[in-house]
């Protein structure tokens, strides 16, 4: 195959998985097409076949095959294009800036990257962010569509790869709030369970199974409305997809506003919004630069705000109950 490069990675991309690599410095190459031509051997690290989750380090050679010149060339994304109302809207979700990383407060019903059918997502939407900086703000982990609240950007190659290091070493402290119908009787406590994707053409969806990957979530009862609905405060340990709306469904109390997962019983009457009452609340996170710590909280969502006001949560009392942790 003519005009195959082969590409020396460099100490900014150190650590992070190959299919990663390629998104990084490919990004109008789908993730799909990046998986199946290291299926077939075009893409190799240090002459060997890979697989996407293999992680990479400073110095491997990495072949990249042409993708401009020969059968396998993808179609380019389609970028959005920004009005100066978008850009202006994209930037009023920032809650902390730096040369090296942005954290915005995403809005409930904006995915995060694009799927079937959606032509409006947050990745599309990145350019708005660029400010005075050469370089195009990367993703280094996503929340659901329906879930609002802080998320992270890396503004520099350098700082992506280490933000996306810190999420996948766990070395990143959560904090979500939920509101779920009825109330735990258990104060607090803790939700294991395996869980995988279930087949079918609804959507995304998972299920608890037996052979299934390990998720854990810790949580607590901040505030109860008679027993009808409650406020909890909920600490992935585990990031998987849709990992918390099915660990409240499973222990009884769906988060208000989850149909996916809680059917009809999961909507609150009278005018509490039928939203996903799912927000995650902060991110404390080493700084990429100073490696210092640093915790950004995102303020609740408009429909979320409006239902804490009306069953009188609230959000000046709450202290976090899993502060003292040592993990």
């Amino acid at each position: 195959m003519s005009g195959v490069q082969h590409v020396v990675v460099k100490e900014e991309d150190a650590g992070i998985r190959i299919d990663r690599w390629f998104q990084r410095h490919y990004p109008t190459i789908g993730f799909g097409k990046i998986q199946k031509l290291m299926r077939k051997g075009y893409i190799r690290l240090d002459g060997k076949r890979v697989k996407g989750a293999e992680r990479i380090e400073e110095g491997m050679e990495i072949r990249v095959p042409p993708f401009g010149t020969d059968e396998h060339t993808p179609k380019p994304k389609h970028r959005m294009t920004l009005t100066e109302n978008d850009i202006k809207e994209v930037r009023s979700w920032v809650l902390y800036k730096d040369e090296h990383m942005i954290v915005v407060n995403k809005p409930a019903g904006l995915p995060t990257q694009g799927g079937t059918g959606q032509t409006r997502h947050l990745d599309g939407l990145l350019d708005a962010l660029k400010y005075d900086s050469e370089n195009r703000p990367k993703l280094v982990h996503r929340l659901d569509k329906d879930t609002s609240g802080a998320l992270v950007l890396g503004r520099t190659p350098r700082a992506t790869g280490l933000l996306t290091k810190a999420f996948q070493t766990k070395h990143t402290d959560k904090r979500y709030w939920a509101i779920v119908i009825g109330c735990p009787k258990m104060r607090e406590g803790r939700i294991k369970m395996k869980m995988d994707k279930l087949p079918g053409k609804h959507g995304e969806r998972m299920v608890p199974t037996e052979e299934g990957k390990n998720s854990l979530t810790d949580y607590e009862v901040v505030d109860n409305a008679q027993k009808a609905s409650a406020w909890l405060t909920l600490k992935p340990h585990t990031g998987r997809t849709h990992q918390l709306r099915l660990h409240c469904s499973e222990i009884g109390h769906p988060i208000v506003g989850d149909g996916k997962y809680g059917g009809k019983e999961s909507y609150l009457s009278g005018e509490v919004s039928r939203k996903l009452h799912l927000h995650a609340r902060f991110i404390d996170i080493p700084h990429p630069e100073t490696h210092e710590r640093i915790r950004i909280e995102a303020p609740l969502p408009p429909h979320m705000k409006a239902t804490f006001n009306m069953l009188g949560f609230e959000v000046s009392d709450y202290e976090d109950p899993f502060d003292s942790d040592k993990e």
